[in-house]
């Protein structure tokens, strides 16, 4: 049965994944596809039974799950599936003919560039150099606060992206992809060289960003820079979007397009 499949997925698959991955597929079969689906049969899995589930799916709190949540489950679904028939566990997959639309419900909210450049002049030293990177470079926040000063290459300009933190462990970046160096725009470069100046954490083996209170052992927590730092920085600006990290991802993606850089481009940056 299902419940089964999941169990075997989760010893065989699950550890080839980063840790984040890892972490959102555990959830997603702990919360939603083996409360639903673990005692049924693989053969007895119908595509439009499966649509119909995920078209109403609602959350922990009894809130509709965003579309991008159900896709993400539609394609979990499918991968175990998959994985099935690697194993000769299943012959077919029933979820390919499944539809879910990954469209936002909403657009996320972004930063104009006067409200970039007011919040960059707002921020206190760390916080600026950590929203300088964010919205210079697009990286996640994980891949942010895994950086280390070895990975920083003041001569070319450049971050080398080679890992990613998830609650404190460290691992893999999300994907391939993600693994290319960074270019690092001349201001962020003098910023960070100031940074490093001041920092008490300077060697090449410490975090750009360390939590004091670890020793340095561990990076600071990025939702900690949001609730402290930055949130309070846009209220007193009179800004009221809800901004997290990957706000700065995603403007930086919209900027890239308002500039007319092509698809591709943007993509790899």
């Amino acid at each position: 049965n299902m419940e089964q499949l999941a169990a075997h997925f989760k010893r065989v698959e699950i550890p080839l994944k980063s840790h984040s991955t890892a972490e959102g597929y555990k959830n997603y079969l702990k919360l939603h596809i083996i409360p639903k689906w673990g005692q049924y049969a693989l053969s007895a899995m119908k595509s439009v039974e499966v649509e119909s589930w995920l078209r109403n799916l609602t959350r922990i709190d009894g809130k509709q799950a965003s579309p991008g949540t159900k896709t993400k489950i539609r394609n979990l679904l499918s991968t175990l599936f998959s994985h099935a028939i690697r194993y000769e566990l299943a012959a077919r997959n029933p979820i390919t003919p499944v539809r879910t639309s990954a469209k936002r419900l909403c657009t996320p909210d972004i930063l104009t560039a006067g409200e970039y450049q007011g919040l960059v002049k707002a921020l206190s030293q760390r916080e600026r150099v950590m929203v300088l990177l964010a919205g210079s470079t697009g990286l996640r926040r994980g891949e942010l606060i895994a950086l280390r000063w070895r990975d920083i290459d003041f001569e070319l300009k450049q971050a080398n992206v080679t890992h990613s933190v998830w609650h404190n462990v460290e691992g893999d970046t999300k994907t391939e992809a993600s693994r290319k160096p960074a270019p690092l725009p001349t201001l962020v470069i003098e910023e960070l060289k100031h940074w490093r100046k001041t920092t008490l954490y300077r060697s090449d083996e410490d975090f750009l960003f360390p939590s004091v209170a670890k020793n340095g052992t561990q990076p600071l927590s990025p939702d900690m820079i949001l609730k402290r730092h930055i949130r309070p920085a846009l209220k007193r600006m009179g800004v009221k979007k809800q901004i997290g990290w990957h706000s700065f991802r995603h403007g930086l993606a919209t900027m890239l397009r308002q500039r007319g850089v092509d698809i591709k481009t943007a993509q790899e940056q």
